[in-house]
């Protein structure tokens, strides 16, 4: 039963796998080695498993102990929150690990005013970026716990605290060698190009397609990609097509391989928004992350 596993073998656990040595976890943890030995052989005992084998002269992880890892490190953080609540919050004392989920694209356009402004002001944080999955967001708002916040546009996420960023408008990228196309696509250039689609499920889609979609044009998919900054080299050099966030476009432009077009439909702006689970709405170092968000959204605009 999970009530009976001492909470202490978590990090153990999570040194063990990440360090894949006894000596190294201990040193990790300011354990002796025998100590950490015996949280070893306990959680080998928990899961039937060596979860650490030895291959010549280095052990490794066996299979099981690969897919602990990251639900490892997920229960970790959570455990965390639950007993580093802070009354106030000092972000120039504090040593708070802040995770915030986006896309690629959000990353690149955001992450490095975020990242500045906490390295800044927060020396002793450190900021964990996790990469957009449809699995977060079909698991909401029960897989927002572990993190601080979700970006991403309206029209996926519901009944959740939420703030606004910035807007965004959509472009069109085509590449630069496609000569078939002047300095404005058409309607009938979408029905007829192949296209790149940046995801493709029922509940992962981009917005601006789906308005597409409601005027009647289904586009030809050739690719779908979930990684925004993948469009420009999968574009280049084709006759296909992608529909990007401006911003975007302009920053895949600056390799040389495409070109960014106007959209020939009426398409809706982007609103980039952070979404995050309740149970953090009055948390004081999470109030000044989303502070520090809003002021990132407002230097990029």
């Amino acid at each position: 039963m999970v009530r009976e596993v001492d909470l202490n073998l978590l990090r153990a656990l999570d040194s063990i796998l990440e360090e894949q040595s006894v000596t190294k976890a201990a040193a990790r943890l300011g354990l002796s080695q025998p100590a950490m030995s015996a949280s070893l052989a306990k959680l080998r005992r928990h899961f039937g498993d060596d979860l650490l084998a030895r291959v010549g002269n280095n052990y490794e992880p066996t299979p099981l102990a690969k897919e602990l890892l990251e639900p490892t490190r997920t229960a970790l953080r959570a455990t965390d929150r639950v007993f580093v609540r802070e009354g106030e919050f000092d972000p120039l004392t504090s040593a708070r690990d802040f995770s915030i989920v986006m896309s690629d694209y959000c990353t690149a356009a955001l992450g490095p005013a975020i990242a500045q402004r906490v390295r800044d002001r927060s020396p002793r944080s450190t900021l964990y970026v996790f990469g957009l999955t449809p699995a977060l967001v079909d698991g909401s708002p029960e897989s927002m716990r572990t993190h601080d916040l979700v970006v991403m546009p309206h029209g996926f996420l519901t009944d959740l605290k939420h703030r606004d960023i910035y807007e965004d408008d959509w472009a069109c990228i085509v590449s630069a060698e496609n000569s078939n196309v002047g300095d404005h696509l058409t309607i009938e250039d979408l029905a007829e190009m192949p296209w790149v689609l940046t995801y493709n499920q029922r509940t992962a889609f981009t917005t601006a397609v789906q308005q597409l979609r409601m005027q009647g044009l289904e586009p030809h998919t050739e690719i779908v990609t979930e990684n925004y900054l993948t469009l420009g080299a999968l574009v280049a050099g084709t006759d296909r097509v992608a529909l990007v966030q401006e911003r975007l476009g302009h920053l895949l432009a600056r390799s040389g391989g495409v070109r960014v077009l106007p959209v020939p439909f009426d398409a809706d702006p982007l609103v980039e928004t952070m979404w995050w689970h309740p149970m953090y709405e009055v948390d004081p170092a999470h109030r000044w992350l989303r502070e520090i968000v809003v002021e990132a959204g407002i230097e990029i605009t």
